[in-house]
């Protein structure tokens, strides 16, 4: 919702709207990307809080500055009010990528993980969507008090739910950590937990290097119950309490992190370059200097609303034709929508965006009169409509989505805690810089040529990821870890359906629904 909302912003501090406030270019540009750039912050900031704190409080506590943000937005009298709140927005937009993604990833059964990682997108997506409609009917202090209500719902909603099971077992919240499993599988009795239960609990004690002397926890209950798999281990584990930091920092020298890492990198940078994001961030006033048949405002309440259609579509595609068709499906068809709004624009002598929304001409380079182009280009004015809209739609149901899926997949177990965090941090660092200098590259190229640009951008990220992205859609975490280490070779071949993965007996984790019935989650 606060990404969403510097889309509503920008028109009104560019005195288009009701506000006592009025920026120039420079300023409209540091607008829609300040909160990127402190986003990257909150995510330092993020790991301390959340091991200590637990990830359920960190959420809950996370909302608070949220909160605020959005009362300064709203009690705001100067506009360094409203550049500290975007900052603290951001701020908290990256205090939240830890426990989120720590809580989703260690409550989630392996066979839902895939496409429940892909909510994290569809959340971003339908918050800014809800700040399109919202800006449709009212004015931007009204929104951002309204906004303030979600804080507090979220807040209070936080209490229902349980920490995860794996926080608990880490601080020897043993009984809690069994009642939270049970709650997570669908409400049922503890006992249908406790193999599962127990193997957690090998693999923390495990991870921290506990040797064969047994264990004592819930009246005895798993007293030396796992010790087998912890002897079987003893060894590697005993290795891994001597690794110095110089070893540890090796990991990240190696090619089965680098080559990810280079590639998630890519991706998050196309998600950005293909376009779409200064498009979605300036959607007010790009549909209004291009003329839409419909108000601006509705203009960019539908965008949201595709936007979200097409996170959906990427959620029920994703397991039928995998992420390396849905990247180039994405990355052409934005490429030749941007190509057709780079021509239109043009030809219709379009060259930058409008100063102001009642403005009735453009600042163009051409000798013909604003007002023949204006009644030139009217009949064709849907065209840029359909076309941006289209973008937005293919957009999120590939290029926008996968990275963030990806990010989950491809980095080896050792590494995969820190490197998605540098990989986070990258995606925002793309952004700000993306939105930042969109109106320096339309003074510059024109808006024909910016079109242009992105669209050759997509182009380009087809032909590379056509040679280097391959298909990890339904392949295990060992035969990417593999593929990048150059021990093995995925392929192009979608895998829809895994019925014999090595390692896991648990039934809670099995993916044959004849042996689920008893922990299918009810929810």
């Amino acid at each position: 919702m606060t990404l969403g909302y510097t889309t509503l912003l920008i028109p009104v501090l560019s005195g288009n709207g009701d506000s006592e406030f009025s920026l120039g270019p420079e300023g409209i540009s540091w607008i829609g990307s300040v909160a990127l750039i402190c986003v990257p912050f909150g995510c330092f900031l993020s790991g301390m809080i959340t091991q200590p704190l637990g990830r359920k409080r960190s959420m809950q506590l996370i909302n608070i500055p949220f909160m605020a943000s959005w009362l300064l937005f709203y009690f705001s009298t100067k506009i360094w009010h409203v550049f500290a709140a975007l900052a603290l927005s951001g701020l908290a937009g990256g205090l939240m990528e830890a426990p989120v993604l720590t809580y989703v990833a260690e409550v989630t059964q392996p066979h839902l993980r895939g496409v429940l990682s892909s909510t994290s997108s569809m959340s971003v997506i339908s918050g800014s969507m809800i700040q399109f409609i919202l800006s449709t009917f009212l004015k931007w202090r009204t929104v951002a008090l309204c906004s303030a209500v979600v804080p507090i719902f979220s807040f209070c909603l936080l209490y229902v739910i349980p920490e995860t099971p794996t926080w608990l077992v880490s601080k020897k919240r043993y009984k809690e950590a069994k009642e939270s499993l049970a709650w997570l599988r669908g409400w049922v009795e503890i006992e249908k937990v406790d193999k599962e239960y127990k193997e957690l609990f090998a693999h923390i004690q495990m991870s921290r290097g506990i040797g064969n002397s047994g264990f004592q926890l819930d009246n005895g209950q798993m007293q030396g119950n796992v010790n087998g798999e912890i002897n079987k281990t003893r060894n590697e584990t005993n290795q891994n309490r001597k690794r110095t930091k110089t070893e540890t920092l090796k990991l990240f020298k190696k090619r089965n992190f680098i080559r990810p890492y280079l590639l998630v990198s890519y991706t998050f940078f196309l998600s950005h370059f293909n376009g779409m994001s200064p498009v979605q961030t300036y959607a007010v006033t790009i549909f209004s200097s291009l003329k839409a048949p419909i108000d601006e405002y509705y203009a960019t309440a539908l965008l949201g609303i595709v936007e979200f259609f097409g996170c959906v579509s990427c959620v029920c595609l994703l397991r039928h034709i995998g992420k390396r068709v849905l990247s180039f499906i994405s990355l052409i068809a934005t490429a030749i929508c941007f190509l057709v709004i780079g021509l239109y624009s043009y030809f219709f002598h379009i060259n930058t965006l409008l100063e102001n929304k009642n403005s009735n001409t453009t600042v163009s380079n051409s000798t013909v009169h604003p007002e023949n182009v204006l009644k030139d280009s009217h009949e064709y004015s849907w065209v840029p409509l359909v076309l941006i809209i289209s973008a937005a739609f293919v957009s999120h149901m590939g290029i926008r989505v996968l990275p963030w899926i990806l990010t989950g997949e491809m980095f080896p177990n050792e590494t995969r805690a820190i490197a998605s965090g540098i990989t986070a941090t990258s995606y925002y660092i793309f952004g700000f810089v993306c939105n930042k200098v969109f109106l320096s590259m339309i003074n510059t190229f024109t808006l024909p040529g910016t079109f242009w640009f992105y669209s050759s951008m997509s182009f380009i990220g087809f032909i590379v990821l056509y040679f280097i992205l391959p298909e990890t859609e339904g392949k295990t975490l060992q035969e990417i870890t593999d593929h990048f280490a150059g021990k093995s070779s995925l392929g192009n071949k979608v895998y829809k359906r895994r019925k014999n993965i090595t390692g896991i007996n648990n039934e809670a984790f099995n993916d044959n629904t004849s042996r689920r019935t008893d922990i299918e989650s009810k929810l």
